[in-house]
């Protein structure tokens, strides 16, 4: 029934899946081996020019999976996406799947791999989870190349008069590691550099994975990184990485990288995997070039945006889509019992007991997630991703809820039963996307002030009163109209747990103030981040990373990751 039942591991299950060369996959997609370039068995890269002989062809319909505000108790977003696709796979639609790739920093620390779960995977699980077809390196030595270039810059008679404190630029590592967070380098004397202060984000927080992802092709690339602010001059003005003139050197290190991963999952439905935006700095979708390539090959596509649907979902809508010119036909908001009781008032510790009332109470959390979407234009189904400790009483009680408020409901028991455990919500999904009648519209107009935008964020996804500027972003807001920026989308850098600013209010606090602390120009995505609360761009690990369990034996099998 749900994940405690299951006796092997996510990782065990996966080895013992039988998969499929992915020459086969592709065929069933209707691609040549001309149309891919092989990176072992069982994964590919679809080329530029397939992608590119794709664009005039019919896009079909566009499933976004989003949840509630995310707890320890997790949710299964991942893998409700995995058994949805796999599930109308079985219904025998046309589908793929189009998923974010994990960052290796979380997989070694806490939050574990990012393939879905139990019989609801993508493979080979390993690869994707380890190194995959290697762009988030390239990604990584990208950002360390503009930063080597730069330094160089100063070195040799900074002609751009960058002012060395007024750097915004730093260097990137796709692992966790909180020493890095702020260094001095260029020590030792002249001849190793300039004196600064300086700092690491993790690869997935740095603006080329957001630029990557947002692209829609290498010469779109290029201008993307060609507009990238990396710093100030002594003028206070911004200099970008054209000022710099090296855009053509990043471009070509990414060339390979913006190619979209081809895999499978455990039942052999077909999934790009590409790209994976930090969720809380960035976008935290995957790319643009795998969503697009997925609607022109499948009549159905099933992706998932990052966290709940106050971050992930609001992005989604407001900066993927609007940037791509795509757009869902309906989306899916997973929810667990378990999660519910802890935004009810309930510990983790005490999940296990039947709790009627703090699940009522908890309920109120994902209403909001609800409206939200509504607030698109958008059909909205709930998917119950059910685990052992739920009682028949306590799924009684939320399917009645979703009832009552006209909301499609579907127990959803992936996890254990792969796709045949999604097929009551892909009956669901299949029937609010065909008789769809919906208008889709964005929250907010570009034109419109960036103060304006956030506001509109804060009060009609989070449900907030107000939004409080500091001192440096009130400044930072006029700077930002004299750059001419202000037509610009917004990014919310904030909590996942809460939809506050603050992590310890769950369920669904209202008359609350979002406090803007800075804004971030990430000229090359294309938006503005707004950092609210502490949001990190660099993570810890955890007193006991899952690095520790992991393993490989004589015959090069892995063991411990998930």
């Amino acid at each position: 029934m749900g994940m405690e039942k299951l006796t092997k591991s996510d990782i065990e299950i996966a080895q013992e899946s039988r998969l499929t060369s992915i020459k086969e996959i592709a065929e069933s997609l209707g691609l040549t081996e001309n149309d891919i370039e092989y990176y072992g068995k069982y994964k590919a890269k679809v080329s530029y020019e397939k992608i590119h002989s794709l664009s005039n062809g019919e896009d079909g319909k566009l499933i976004l999976v989003t949840s509630i505000n995310p707890t320890p108790a997790g949710e299964g977003k991942s893998t409700v996406t995995v058994g949805l696709g796999d599930a109308l796979s079985q219904l025998g639609k046309k589908t793929m799947i189009a998923l974010r790739e994990p960052s290796l920093g979380p997989t070694m620390g806490i939050k574990g791999g990012a393939t879905g779960g139990g019989y609801a995977q993508v493979l080979p699980m390993e690869d994707i989870n380890l190194h995959f077809t290697g762009d988030i390196h390239a990604i990584t030595t990208a950002n360390n190349a503009l930063a080597a270039l730069l330094d160089n810059h100063i070195h040799q008679g900074n002609q751009l008069n960058i002012d060395q404190r007024r750097i915004v630029w730093k260097r990137a590592l796709d692992l966790n590691d909180r020493a890095l967070r702020q260094v001095v380098i260029g020590l030792g004397g002249p001849g190793q550099g300039v004196p600064r202060e300086d700092g690491f984000d993790i690869t997935v927080a740095s603006e080329i994975m957001a630029v990557l992802c947002l692209a829609t092709s290498l010469e779109d690339l290029k201008n993307r990184l060609a507009k990238m602010v990396i710093g100030y001059n002594t003028s206070k003005q911004p200099i970008t990485v054209g000022d710099l003139g090296v855009e053509g050197a990043l471009t070509l290190l990414l060339k390979d990288a913006l190619k979209p991963n081809l895999v499978q999952t455990i039942e052999q439905t077909p999934a790009l995997v590409h790209g994976g935006p930090f969720a809380n700095i960035a976008h935290g979708c995957n790319s643009v070039m795998a969503s697009k390539t997925a609607l022109k090959l499948a009549d159905y596509v099933v992706t998932e945006s990052g966290f709940g649907a106050d971050l992930g979902a609001e992005k989604f809508l407001d900066i993927k889509a609007r940037s791509a010119k795509i757009k869902p036909a309906a989306v899916v908001i997973v929810a667990t019992i378990r999660a519910l009781k802890m935004h009810g008032g309930v510990l983790k510790s005490e999940l296990q007991k039947e709790n009627i009332l703090a699940l009522e109470k908890g309920l109120d959390n994902l209403q909001k997630h609800i409206e939200t979407i509504e607030h698109y234009g958008l059909p909205t189904i709930v998917a119950i991703n059910r685990f052992t400790s739920d009682t028949e009483a306590e799924v009684s009680t939320l399917s009645k809820w979703c009832k009552q408020r006209n909301v499609p409901v579907a127990l959803t028991e992936v996890w254990e039963k792969g796709g045949k455990g999604g097929i009551e919500l892909a009956e669901l999904v299949l029937k609010e996307v065909d008789s769809n009648n919906q208008q889709f519209n964005y929250l907010y107009d570009l034109k419109l002030p960036i103060e304006d935008k956030i506001k509109t964020i804060v009060q009609k996804v989070y449900g907030g009163k107000d939004v409080e500027f500091s001192t440096k972003a009130m400044k930072q807001l006029k700077d930002f109209e004299e750059f001419g920026w202000n037509h610009l989308p917004v990014c919310m850098a904030k909590t996942q747990y809460s939809i506050t600013d603050d992590p310890t209010k769950l369920g669904r606090p209202t008359n609350f103030t979002i406090h803007v602390r800075e804004l971030m120009p990430k000229i090359g995505a294309g938006f503005i981040v707004a950092l609210t609360g502490e949001v990190m761009t660099m993570p810890g690990l955890p007193k006991k990373p899952a690095a520790y369990q992991m393993d490989v034996d004589e015959k090069g099998k892995a063991t411990g990751l998930f």
